[in-house]
């Protein structure tokens, strides 16, 4: 029935109008081959066969929504450089507005290099600035999202804290959202989730509840409600969303838990599961399904994308066969 009510949805309705604001990163993936060690130092050599450069971040999350047949805008920042526009061009050939993209000469573009070997990640290198915008460019960022906040369905911020979303401009976006009706999921990083008062949904995963609310590791339901309680006290946010990898998927209000059990057999990468969910979450909630429903299909979503190594994505006619099956 819900295969049925999503294929409806996807073919009959207009498509919905998201916009995602966050950190944008671009990840460069390395694949070869490790027969040997390094005489110079105990490490593998790799032997490089190929290249692949990819958006992260809210780029994949943008990239996500595109693939599930959504418009998106997409707002961030990128260094003043050459991985900028290696972005943008990746964004351009998605058919993704990039007009929101800004750039700071203060910082460079965070890129993630990883080195696979067969199906093992050797090793991650990252390069980036983290430092927060300046407040020059916070308010010129600021003014010029209101336009496509007034016509967006929804609103997504994708935080990885990496200094975009600061605390002030973060309570700024949702509250602008609010005024003018519009609703805001989001995708949390680090310890404050204050700037994150007033969202409809804030999705962590486990690890991330449990260090937000400052609390030991969750294990249990009981431990997972409690903590849930704590950040629903600072934020007054109306759903918690929380991935629990092999656990599923927990739906949580300030008076109820319900957990979704997961639906992967097999798990080849995680790399990006999330940006799936937090994508295919909200195009469900613009199309009209409830959070139950959304998040049903979201947990079936990442079910896919994990079967895959990097960052992938998605489609409504492949939920639809696995829904179905």
């Amino acid at each position: 029935m819900l295969a049925q009510k999503l294929h409806d949805a996807h073919y009959t309705h207009s498509r919905p109008n998201i916009l995602v604001i966050g950190d944008l990163m671009l990840d460069h993936y390395i694949f070869g081959s490790a027969t040997r060690l390094s005489p110079e130092a105990p490490v593998p050599i790799v032997n490089v066969k190929k290249e692949n450069k990819i958006i992260g971040g809210a780029a994949n999350v943008a990239s996500n929504l595109i693939d599930l047949g959504a418009k998106v805008s997409l707002a961030g920042i990128t260094g003043n450089d050459s991985f900028g526009e290696e972005i943008k061009a990746i964004l351009a050939t998605k058919n993704i507005d990039t007009e929101l993209i800004l750039k700071d000469d203060s910082r460079t573009t965070t890129v993630k290099t990883r080195v696979i070997a067969g199906n093992h990640q050797i090793v991650r290198i990252d390069q980036e600035d983290t430092h927060d915008i300046a407040a020059e460019l916070e308010n010129v960022f600021f003014d010029s999202l209101q336009n496509c906040i007034a016509s967006s369905d929804i609103v997504i911020l994708s935080d990885y804290n990496k200094g975009l979303l600061t605390p002030g401009l973060s309570l700024r976006i949702i509250d602008s959202c609010n005024a003018l009706g519009k609703r805001v999921i989001v995708d949390p990083k680090g310890l404050d989730y204050s700037k994150y008062k007033g969202a409809f949904i804030i999705k962590p995963n486990r690890k991330e509840l449990a260090e937000a609310a400052k609390t030991e590791k969750i294990h249990s339901q009981d431990e997972l409600e409690k903590a849930a309680s704590v950040i629903f006290n600072f934020t007054g946010t109306d759903y918690l969303i929380v991935t629990l990898s092999e656990g599923g998927i927990a739906i949580i209000t300030p008076d109820s838990c319900r957990i979704l059990p997961v639906v992967a057999t097999e798990v080849y990468d995680v790399t990006g599961a999330g940006d799936t969910v937090i994508a295919t979450l909200s195009y469900c909630i613009a199309s009209g399904f409830t959070i139950e429903e959304a998040c049903t299909i979201a947990n079936y979503a990442a079910s896919i994308v994990i079967k895959h190594i990097g960052s992938a994505t998605t489609t409504i006619e492949e939920i639809i066969s696995a829904l179905k099956n």
